[in-house]
C-alpha cells in the first residue's frame, strides 16, 4: 500500500473511533498514564525503557520476529504514532517508510526523534567494499537505504550516541522529570561503555580475525570496531539474493581461511548457511543482529545487552579467542 492510502485509512479510523466515543457518554476512558512513546527496533525499544524507567509507557511498532526491512506499516499503527508523545526511530536508512508517514500525521504534541542523527554512518556494502576485501558486493538496488549501513547500534560507541539523542527527546517532552531522565541516561551509557570494554578484551587474542557470515550484511560497524575482516554472502537487505558465483567464492573462503564455523543471524531461516557450512565442512553458530527479537524474548523482557553478550560468547567461540 502506498503511505497516502494509509494516511486516508487511518483518519477513516480516527474519525469512526471520535464518532463512537460521542456516540457513548456513559464510557469514560482513562488516558494512559506517564510519557507514551512509540519506537520502531528493539534497540531504541530498549533504551527508551531504560531512560525512561516508570515515568514512560514505552512500546514497539515493529510486531515481534518481522524482519525490518520489509516492514510494512498498518492504518492502526499510526493511530498509536499520532496518539504518542514521543516517537523514536533509528534514521531514513533504516526505516524509509518513517519520514513519510510523520509528514502525513497531523499531530501538535508528537515530538519526533532521529536517534541516528549524530552518528557517523559506514558506506553499505557496495563495489568499493568488496574490493576492499570485505567479500560482499550490494545487490539491494532500488532500496531506500542503498548508500550507507543502517546497522547503527552494533557499534556501542554509535549505541551511546542515540541514547543521548532519545535522552534529549524525552527532556523535551517532558521536562518535568527531565533529571531523571539524564540519570538513566548516563547509567545506559556507562553499560554501554562497560559492554564495549568486554568486547575489546574478549576478542583481543582470537586464532582468526575472519568473521564469515552466511546472511546479510549487518555485522560491518561491529567488525569494524573490534577490528575484524568481515564476509557476508549478500548486501545489506535480508531480502537480497546472492548469485551463484557469491555462494562459491564464501565457500572457497570458509575452506581457505581454515575456519571451524560459519555464523547465520537470529530470526532468519539458516537454511542457507547450514547448506554451504555443510559444504564447506565447518559448523554454524549463531549471531543476533538484535534489529527485533521474538515474541518470547519480548515476554521475558530480553535485553540489549543479554543479546550483546550472547554474540560475544559465539564470536569467541567462533574465532577460537584465548580468555584472558
Amino acid at each position: 500500500m502506498k503511505v497516502r492510502t494509509f494516511i486516508i485509512a487511518a483518519l477513516c479510523l480516527l474519525c469512526s473511533a471520535a464518532l463512537f466515543t460521542a456516540g457513548c457518554k456513559k464510557a469514560e476512558v482513562k488516558p494512559p498514564a506517564g510519557l507514551q512513546v512509540v519506537t520502531t527496533l528493539f534497540p531504541l525499544y530498549d533504551f527508551a525503557r531504560a531512560i525512561g524507567g516508570d515515568k514512560a509507557q514505552v512500546t514497539m511498532l515493529l510486531p515481534p520476529g518481522v524482519e525490518p526491512h520489509t516492514f510494512e506499516p498498518k492504518p492502526e499503527e499510526m493511530i498509536r504514532i499520532s496518539r504518542a508523545g514521543l516517537f523514536i526511530y533509528t534514521s531514513k536508512y533504516m526505516e524509509p517508510w518513517a519520514e513519510k508517514i510523520i509528514s502525513g500525521i497531523d499531530s501538535r504534541t508528537l515530538r519526533v526523534i532521529n536517534a541516528g542523527a549524530r552518528v557517523s554512518y559506514r558506506a553499505a556494502a557496495g563495489k568499493g567494499e568488496h574490493e576492499a576485501g570485505t567479500g560482499v558486493i550490494d545487490h539491494d538496488h532500488g532500496h531506500a537505504h542503498t548508500g550507507m549501513d543502517p546497522h547503527i547500534w552494533l557499534d556501542f560507541t554509535n549505541a551511546q550516541l542515540m541514547v543521548d539523542a532519545i535522552m534529549d527527546g524525552f527532556v523535551a517532552a517532558d521536562p518535568a522529570n527531565g533529571t531523571r531522565y539524564r540519570q538513566n541516561a548516563v547509567s545506559l551509557k556507562a553499560r554501554l561503555a562497560a559492554l564495549d570494554q568486554r568486547y575489546r578484551d574478549g576478542l583481543k587474542s582470537c586464532s582468526t580475525r575472519k568473521l564469515l557470515h552466511g546472511g546479510h550484511y549487518t555485522f560491518g560497524y561491529l567488525a569494524a570496531r573490534y577490528n575484524l575482516d568481515y564476509h557476508a554472502l549478500s548486501g545489506i537487505s535480508s531480502d537480497s539474493e546472492p548469485s551463484a558465483e557469491r555462494m562459491i567464492a564464501l565457500v572457497r573462503e570458509i575452506k581457505s581461511s581454515g575456519a571451524a564455523y560459519l555464523f547465520a543471524e537470529e530470526l532468519l531461516s539458516p537454511r542457507l548457511t547450514e547448506t554451504l557450512a555443510k559444504e564447506a565442512g565447518v559448523g554454524v553458530l549463531m549471531l543476533h543482529g538484535a534489529h527485533n527479537v521474538s515474541r518470547d524474548d519480548l515476554s521475558r523482557t530480553v535485553s540489549f545487552f543479554e543479546l550483546m553478550e550472547r554474540n560475544l560468547e559465539q564470536l569467541q567461540k567462533g574465532l577460537a579467542c584465548r580468555a584472558k
